[in-house]
């Protein structure tokens, strides 16, 4: 033991592994922890057992809340992917003005969340909006205000957001095929869709795996976006298991329930990336 303080390389990696242990594995043993008591943060915790989790299972609102987080993710992280790499390989064709539509686009992705938030509230207002105006729907449809617009609303908030930086990753990927790739394809008179599907997206699946796992990760973990424009609202339809956490957590201060809705939703994620990196996407090797 005496030898390994001594080695250089240990006080190399000590620094690394103690800010490991104190910003993440504490807290990720203390947070489970957590999902077998009852704390509201002033009293005494008192161990319940799996009760928090039984809890759950008889609870209607738990499957209404997934049911939510997985049409979010699912639609989210499918325009998240498809759209920019459409974009993405319009722009390495080297359009006119390919470096200003490139700028455009990744302007939302840098943009902060509260000004997103505050811009999209307008344009959906069904009053004062410019989406009903352009639309010709006078103040039919009030987006953030009805149940049944409330969650698309904030999807396309959510993908217009995501397009720039996805898209960015796309062109990198698709800058790395080389030109006598598609010289080759040519000549086998593969152009077009046939070319794009057959030659250009199977080169580009390692790209397409990396950014579908980020994608739906990200998918899943929303929140700011709920927190400035919908609280969960209207009757909980835009209510996420992220948020739901939250409101458990520090509105009604039911600690355990929340740590156990935040380790179901790890569970779901951790089969959810098992499942997609167990199969075989990348094509090109």
């Amino acid at each position: 033991m005496q030898k390994i303080f001594k080695h250089p390389a240990f006080w190399f990696i000590f620094p690394a592994f103690l800010g490991t242990l104190i910003f993440i594995i504490i807290p990720v043993f203390m947070s489970f922890g957590l999902g077998f008591v009852e704390w509201d943060l002033i009293s005494k915790p008192a161990f319940v057992g799996f009760k928090n989790y039984t809890d759950l299972i008889y609870d209607p609102q738990f499957y209404h809340v997934l049911w939510n987080t997985f049409y979010y993710a699912f639609v989210t992280a499918f325009l998240s992917i498809l759209i920019p790499l459409v974009l993405a390989y319009a722009l390495d064709s080297k359009i006119k003005g390919s470096a200003l539509y490139k700028s455009a686009y990744f302007i939302p992705y840098v943009t902060p969340m509260i000004v997103i938030a505050i811009v999209w509230t307008w344009i959906f207002d069904p009053n004062y909006g410019i989406l009903n105006w352009a639309l010709g729907l006078g103040d039919s449809i009030k987006w953030l205000y009805d149940e049944k617009f409330a969650m698309p609303a904030l999807i396309i908030v959510s993908v217009w957001k995501n397009i720039g930086y996805n898209m960015i990753i796309f062109l990198a990927g698709l800058q790395t095929i080389s030109p006598s790739v598609y010289e080759a394809s040519e000549l086998d008179a593969a152009t077009g869709i046939k070319r794009f599907l057959y030659v250009t997206l199977p080169l580009l699946t390692p790209t397409l795996f990396f950014v579908s796992i980020m994608t739906v990760i990200g998918s899943f973990q929303v929140f700011d976006l709920i927190y400035l424009m919908t609280d969960g609202g209207p009757e909980n339809s835009t209510m996420v298991m992220v948020y739901w956490v939250f409101k458990q957590a520090f509105e009604y201060f039911n600690i355990g329930k929340a740590s156990a809705i935040a380790y179901i939703l790890f569970i779901i994620i951790l089969v959810l990336i098992q499942w997609i990196t167990r199969k075989k996407w990348v094509l090109n090797e």
